[in-house]
């Protein structure tokens, strides 16, 4: 293992890959990488190891790629597809530990709503989900790793993209839910190793970059890779990736990078 390793714990929309009642051909389909969970990430290094959103396969996703370690929470945004996993943390919290967890400060707030039982402080117990909140609203570190909110679009909200670096050395950024990505965000992660990216389906979506949309960004960014993600059942892996560019790929449930 490297210093750096980042796993693809879901990347499929928030109905997940096979939807529900549907017969299309990509929800029938037998390849594995067509199986698709909600968007979620799992990173770990030496010194520390946290999940990127806890949507509600995360118990499932924990199980397949065997987490025992998880030292803090990072959360793009309070949409239920990314938080409703959020009390299967409890585990992590085993002898009173407490969990960190680092969002910006409308998704701090929101969490507190939905999960008020684990934020008002009475639920001290053993069993129990511990958080600590940690609104934040620039650069901060979890162990020898800075990470940089990226504030992007995502229809009536704004959710954050994360950038990941170490030793001085941009790994990767992660924008899993975005319309666009802003000029600003660009000259931040000007550079990057590696680019996951929205890229919902083909046809275009009010809060989510289509196909077309994510290749366009990419190429004017320019990273070393780029890794799909957040993607519906309008998109086979198969067929989808062999229309794509050299240095573009689709991620898949499962799928690790190490730096």
């Amino acid at each position: 293992m490297g210093d750096f390793t980042f796993t693809f714990l879901g990347t499929g929309t928030s109905h997940g890959v096979p939807m529900l009642t549907c017969d299309c051909p990509v929800c029938r389909s037998t390849d594995p990488r067509d199986k698709r969970t909600r968007t979620a990430a799992y990173i770990e290094t030496p010194e520390c190891a946290w999940v990127v959103d806890t949507g509600p396969d995360f118990r499932t996703q924990a199980l397949r790629e065997n987490i025992r370690r998880l030292d803090a929470v990072v959360i793009t945004h309070a949409h239920s597809d990314h938080i409703m996993g959020f009390d299967d943390l409890r585990t992590f919290c085993h002898g009173g530990k407490v969990l960190p967890v680092y969002g910006s400060e409308p998704t701090i707030e929101q969490l507190r709503q939905v999960f008020s039982f684990a934020f008002d402080g009475q639920n001290r117990w053993p069993g129990y989900l511990h958080p600590e909140a940690h609104p934040v609203d620039g650069p901060f570190r979890l162990g020898d790793t800075e990470i940089i909110p990226l504030p992007v679009p995502h229809g009536r909200v704004t959710t954050y993209g994360y950038l990941f670096i170490r030793g001085g050395r941009p790994l990767v950024a992660y924008l899993s839910d975005c319309k666009s990505v802003p000029d600003a965000v660009r000259a931040q992660i000007a550079g990057v190793d590696t680019l996951i990216l929205d890229a919902l389906r083909h046809r275009e979506h009010p809060t989510h970059l289509s196909l077309a949309e994510a290749l366009a960004t990419a190429a004017a960014i320019r990273p070393r890779q780029t890794l799909l993600t957040h993607l519906c059942h309008d998109l086979g892996h198969a067929a989808t990736e062999a229309t794509l560019p050299d240095g573009v790929r689709i991620a898949t449930d499962g799928m690790k990078l190490t730096f």
